[in-house]
Parts: structure tokens; sequence; C-alpha cells
């Protein structure tokens, strides 16, 4: 994990560099935070982790930072369908879970998804760049809990 740490932060390096960013301390500590996160976190739960490490850093340099390395194509934006916008480092194809009791989102992979083919009428009409499936329900976590709000 720690050598596909340094590639991952060597390749943000070099992205941020290659688009004309500065490459400061801060921008490597939220990239790096991501790429060990599992759990999709928001810039609020982004910020206060990278605060503990650099304490002087403000939720707007977080939340630009984020930004960011989204529009360079380094992380994704999640939509978390009923709250603050998640970010992924994981960039490898896999699909997203969102439990509707407990707020999580859960990466799976499904080869099946992976070949769905897209109709040929949407293919001339439009340049599909990536294709998302999101499956939302009550998590295994939840339902083993029998702690199921059902307030969606």
């Amino acid at each position: 994990m720690v050598l596909e740490l340094k590639q991952k932060v060597s390749y943000c390096k070099e992205r941020l560099e290659q688009n004309g960013f500065r490459i400061t301390p801060q921008r490597i500590g939220i990239f790096s935070y991501l790429v060990e996160s599992k759990d999709h976190p928001s810039a609020e739960m982004v910020y206060y982790e990278v605060k503990k490490e650099f304490p002087n850093i403000s939720f707007d340099t977080v939340n630009r930072t984020l930004l960011c390395l989204s529009a360079k194509g380094l992380i994704r934006m999640v939509e978390s369908g009923y709250g603050p916008r998640r970010f992924d480092a994981n960039l490898k194809k896999h699909y997203h879970f969102r439990c509707y009791n407990c707020k999580r989102i859960i990466d799976f992979d499904c080869p099946e998804y992976d070949h769905i083919k897209i109709p040929e009428d949407i293919n001339r009409r439009f340049k599909i760049l990536r294709q998302e499936i999101i499956l939302e329900g009550i998590c295994p976590d939840c339902l083993q809990k029998k702690k199921v709000t059902m307030d969606y």
C-alpha cells in the first residue's frame, strides 16, 4: 500500500505540474488522504482530517483543491444523493451502492455492468465519456443491526 500511495502521489504531482498548478504539502496531503480513504469523504470530512496535519489550512483551500483534483481527473466527484458532494480517488472501473439509512457509499465491482451496451440511438446523439451505475438501498450493516429508519 505504501508503494502504491507513493506512486499515486507521484502521479498527482506530475498531473498538477502538467496543468500548471503549484505542488504544495497541503494539496499532496489532501490527495493522500483521499487515496487512503475508502469512505468517499465530503469536503468537510477531508478538511477535518487534513487539518490535523496542517492546522492552518482553511476549508476553502480544501474545497478548491478537491474541485481542482476532480477537474484534472485525479479524483471523481460522487453525488451522494442527499447531502454534500463526496470524493473518490479510486479511478478504476467500479460502481457505487448508496445506503438510504446510514448514508454510506460503498464501492463494488460487477463484470455484468462493465459490458452494458449503450443503445445505438444514444451513441449517435451523444459522445459518452463515462457511464455510472449507482444502486440505492439498505446496506448489510444496517440490515444486520435492524436499525433501518426508512426516512427516504
